[in-house]
């Protein structure tokens, strides 16, 4: 028997919102099920539970806030199974949950917070997801709800002046509260990790040779990207050089035991999140390519997991379809390295004593300096290079 406790979804994150069950006490859960939704600064996350077992008790109700590591519900055998679930907004006292801020609903439309980062309205779940897929507002709803409460209907028709949700699709205007996660996060980064910068430029014309010779016998939905290959290539880089890829903790430095990949994944409304691919090392590259695209598309429309929220042991960050050359990064706590790719473009190269016409990437990289000197961070870029230049092997 455990406690299923709020999880840490980064570095930076020091609560977090229940937003919905999605078991009820009584049933039985797998390891790796999704059973709950959290509301964090990045968006709702949908929770996996790592033990199987039975859910006996649920702690907290939906809507409320409680600090990382608060027990939210009880996973043992079923002999002692509570069938009360805690109201909406409020929290039972057992003696391991500490004290939860909640949030109470509200009895009407309220209007938003100056700085965009207020306590959301009572909202159903289903109204919660549905506001996420149109980019309302939910704090410029009307709820006709229990208690004022936002429910689906509440949503049918609604546009305009309640669709300009700061950090949602379509959103804008005042910081977010995403926004000043990141402004803390960075803020940290430069504070507390002494970075240094490399950069080099790869020949890409093995790369982009076979790229274009797979492809043309796949068709279009099992084509790669060239972002298939500089993953891959980074993921096995990392192999090699370890001290790239793992957590600097109070501890000291941890190296990883397997490469769970960052991708630095830019939102339409602004901001970004950076989840992970785990595992990225062993992955082929169609399962890649496959797991970034759904990646993506889960980043931009809302059902992340929590292992793949704050759990990154390196993230790549590429601006190239930005028409970007050239990106430095800035390390996300508590990692210690951060690639980066720029745009694919022709350009002169010296090729055999003789000046050739050749796609190529600006490479980069920002590193902790307590971990590794510039000696490493370059044979770790010329990995990369090593990599690329034999694409048939990744």
């Amino acid at each position: 028997m455990s406690d299923f406790l709020m999880p840490s979804l980064g570095a930076d994150m020091e609560a977090g919102t229940l937003a919905e069950w999605r078991v009820a006490p009584g049933d039985r859960v797998e390891k790796g099920q999704i059973i709950a939704v959290v509301e964090t600064a990045k968006g709702a996350i949908d929770v996996e539970v790592f033990e199987s077992g039975v859910v006996e008790e649920c702690y907290v109700g939906p809507n409320t806030r409680v600090p990382v590591g608060t027990p939210l519900a009880r996973i043992g055998g079923g002999e002692r199974v509570v069938h009360d679930r805690p109201e909406p907004g409020a929290v039972d006292e057992p003696a391991t949950v500490p004290e939860a801020e909640t949030e109470a609903p509200s009895p009407g439309p309220r209007p938003p917070s100056p700085a965009g980062g207020g306590p959301s309205p009572g909202a159903s779940p289903a109204a919660r997801r549905r506001a996420r897929e149109l980019g309302l507002y939910l704090e410029r709803v009307a709820g006709s709800g229990p208690g004022g409460a936002v429910v689906l209907r509440d949503l049918e028709g609604a546009g305009g002046e309640v669709s300009s949700a700061p950090g949602r699709p379509g959103g804008g205007g005042e910081p977010t509260e995403m926004r000043r996660a990141i402004a803390a996060a960075m803020t940290r980064s430069k504070r507390e990790i002494p970075h240094y910068y490399l950069a080099t430029t790869l020949d890409l014309q093995a790369a982009e040779g076979w790229l274009e010779a797979y492809n043309r016998d796949q068709p279009p939905v099992s084509r790669l990207l060239m972002a298939a290959l500089f993953m891959k290539a980074t993921a096995r880089a990392l192999v090699s050089y370890p001290d790239l890829n793992g957590h600097y903790e109070a501890q000291g430095f941890r190296p990883a035991e397997r490469v769970d990949l960052g991708m630095a994944i830019h939102l339409r409304a602004g901001g970004l999140i950076a989840p992970a691919i785990c595992g990225a090392e062993a992955l082929a590259l169609p399962e890649l390519m496959a797991r970034l695209q759904d990646l993506v598309q889960r980043t931009r429309s809302g059902g992340l997991r929590a292992s793949e929220v704050g759990t990154a042991t390196a993230t790549v960050t590429a601006l190239g379809e930005r028409g970007v050359d050239t990106v430095y990064g800035v390390i996300q706590p508590p990692q210690v390295a951060m690639i980066g790719f720029g745009r694919v473009r022709r350009r002169p190269l010296a090729v055999d004593d003789m000046l050739a016409i050749r796609p190529a990437v600006d490479l980069s990289l920002a590193a902790d300096h307590r971990v590794c000197d510039g000696h490493l961070g370059a044979r770790f870029l010329n990995e990369i290079d090593a990599q690329l230049q034999h694409p048939e092997a990744l």
